[in-house]
């Protein structure tokens, strides 16, 4: 879990200010804030280069103390994955590849002393961890990714829950679980609407999110929940304002998803824009209510709010940080900034790379090789996007999607098995980074092992 931080104050004096990490003197002093996809394997590989053979400090800052590769959270909100077999110990992963992990989180910079600010963190009794801090830097990462943006909608802070990060993926799955057993055991029969599922954005989170209630909602009624009939008491509504369900992706892909989704009997509102959300269901500028008793927002993406009090660095309208072509930011040469968190418009584009775990990936092995040269004092080189397609999972039921052609450059519609393979094989290629072939072929066999002897979906 990830504990509370105190919410931020004036910075302090200069002198008084608490400097944590000081490296030996003449040491290049790396810090990463943002411990996700990007950020983590870019510690990892920087620690394994440069911060165990003594050539730099590495530093990774995060704000929770154990990672999940963030396309997971649907699985862990359905229970279709155990987060304890998956999350990764950012203080153990340090140790074994060279850098220093620093729990807190970012709450503001010093860009002439080069300082970066942490609040202080407490615990559920609201007992101090660790102190108002400051960590200096020679180069800093920023890594701290996106979150979803509401746009103002009344209720939605009150009476849904977002998927930003693990705590509230698991937040849902308990609130889910705990709808399922209070149907079962009440007197009356269940009501309407009160075990329905409303989730409010179709892009991949919401859509994959979707197929897997679908299939988890059935297996943990088979456990006992005998007065529960899901084709009668469990709906599953996928809203988005978009013409269409994954709006961003190509519209092959949208329309191969959707008629999965309806055979399945999810309904899909497009074109419907929500205006309020209250504890008994969504309302829509059409002026109809869905009654809902769970309400999932998945929509919208904006930089976390902390973005636009860096010391005056730029960000865009989404609130990410502008950066040019070497991912460094346009007021700061000694700031990057990598994964969702970035705003950057590729030469001869008019749009932003968007936000995936590809793109993360790629800024953090381009900046594995650059940082290296940045420190001897080289030119840097400019990050080249390559979009190498699109998947989608739909649980149990499909995996649909698109690969870039490598020599064509053209595209090669997969579905079924391949494609299911392909997309777990996105989440092998993150752990690899992480820890190796060794490992993480030990750590699939283990899963699937254990896997055969446990129940296929979480029931607490």
């Amino acid at each position: 879990m990830t504990e509370s931080a105190p919410a931020p104050s004036a910075p302090a004096p200069a002198a008084e200010r608490h400097i944590i990490d000081p490296a030996p003197k003449g040491l290049h002093r790396i810090v990463v804030v943002g411990g996700g996809a990007g950020g983590l394997e870019l510690a990892t590989r920087l620690g394994d280069k440069l911060g165990r053979k003594g050539k730099a400090h590495v530093t990774l800052i995060e704000r929770a103390r154990t990672h999940i590769w963030k396309p997971l959270l649907h699985e862990i909100a359905a229970g279709s994955m155990d987060v304890d077999r998956h999350e990764l110990e950012y203080m153990a992963q340090g140790h074994w590849h060279g850098f220093k992990f620093r729990y807190g989180e970012m709450i503001g910079l010093d860009r002439k002393a080069r300082l970066v600010h942490l609040a202080a963190t407490a615990d559920e009794d609201g007992r101090e961890i660790t102190p108002d801090r400051w960590v200096p830097y020679d180069t800093l990462v920023i890594a701290i990714g996106s979150v979803s943006n509401d746009f103002g909608t009344p209720g939605v802070e009150e009476h849904a829950i977002r998927l930003d990060t693990p705590e509230e993926a698991e937040r849902f799955n308990r609130r889910l679980i705990n709808a399922c057993v209070r149907a079962n055991a009440q007197a009356a029969p269940v009501r309407p609407g009160q075990l329905h599922v409303t989730i409010i954005g179709a892009g991949a989170t919401g859509t994959e999110l979707s197929a897997e209630l679908h299939h988890t909602t059935r297996n943990v009624i088979a456990f006992g929940l005998d007065k529960i009939e899901p084709e009668r008491d469990i709906r599953i509504t996928l809203i988005d304002a978009a013409p269409r369900i994954l709006p961003a992706l190509p519209e092959r892909l949208s329309t191969a998803t959707a008629d999965v989704l309806r055979k399945l009997g999810i309904e899909i509102r497009t074109g419907a824009r929500v205006t309020d959300v209250s504890r008994d269901g969504v309302s829509l500028a059409s002026g109809e209510t869905i009654p809902s008793e769970l309400v999932v927002w998945a929509a919208g993406v904006k930089g976390p709010d902390v973005l636009s009090r860096l010391d005056g660095l730029e960000t865009s309208r989404m609130g990410t940080l502008v950066v040019g072509d070497t991912l460094q930011t346009t007021l700061d040469p000694d700031i990057f900034c990598i994964g969702d968190a970035a705003h950057l418009v590729p030469a001869g584009h008019d749009k932003p790379i968007p936000p995936r775990a590809q793109a993360a990936h790629q800024q953090s092995s381009h900046l594995i090789a650059e940082i290296p040269r940045r420190m001897r004092g080289e030119p840097l080189r400019p990050f080249r996007y390559r979009d190498f397609g699109s998947l989608v999972s739909l649980g149990d039921y499909s995996t649909v999607g698109s690969l870039m052609g490598f020599v064509s450059g053209r595209s090669m519609w997969i579905e079924g098995l391949f494609a299911k393979l392909m997309y777990r094989s996105l989440y092998k290629m993150h752990e690899m980074a992480l820890h190796g072939p060794v490992k993480v072929t030990l750590d699939t066999l283990s899963r699937l092992l254990t896997r055969r002897t446990e129940p296929q979906v979480k029931l607490h």
